[in-house]
């Protein structure tokens, strides 16, 4: 089922998106400064092609000061619009019964497009185990 959706979701949205953050990553990479804000791009560009069956996670070891100003500084510029793009498709999405699972797969790129730095993708499938459990190691 998963494969089925990931196709339709390819078709119907997935692979203009994907595009949209690809380029988005090369012109952060071409701009030195910016090369961590691109590699996110690239990231949630992979992402965006097939997302059932994988989720996004906070990366192990937790983030530090520098993640936390790169996010806030991601969110100002670009986040907070990519997300409402996001918001309005998913919406568009959900008025037919097929694309309801649609919504909730763009709905699950909101985080990630808010704040992409400090984030891994992981696949769905298999346990994800914190670096921190209850404050220990």
């Amino acid at each position: 089922m998963k494969t089925l959706l990931n196709i339709i979701w390819l078709i119907f949205g997935g692979l203009w998106l994907a595009l949209g953050y690809f380029f988005a990553g090369i012109i952060c990479c071409l701009l030195i400064v910016t090369i961590p804000w691109g590699l996110a791009s690239f990231r949630i560009a992979s992402f965006t092609l097939w997302p059932f069956g994988r989720m996004v996670v906070d990366k192990p070891g937790g983030s530090g000061v520098f993640t936390l100003l790169g996010n806030v500084i991601w969110l100002l510029v670009a986040g907070i619009w990519i997300a409402i793009g996001h918001v309005v498709t998913a919406f568009a999405m959900a008025i037919t019964i097929i694309g309801i699972p649609l919504a909730i797969a763009n709905l699950k790129l909101i985080p990630v497009s808010l704040m992409p730095l400090g984030k891994q993708i992981v696949p769905s499938n298999t346990p994800f185990v914190p670096t921190y459990v209850h404050g220990r190691r």
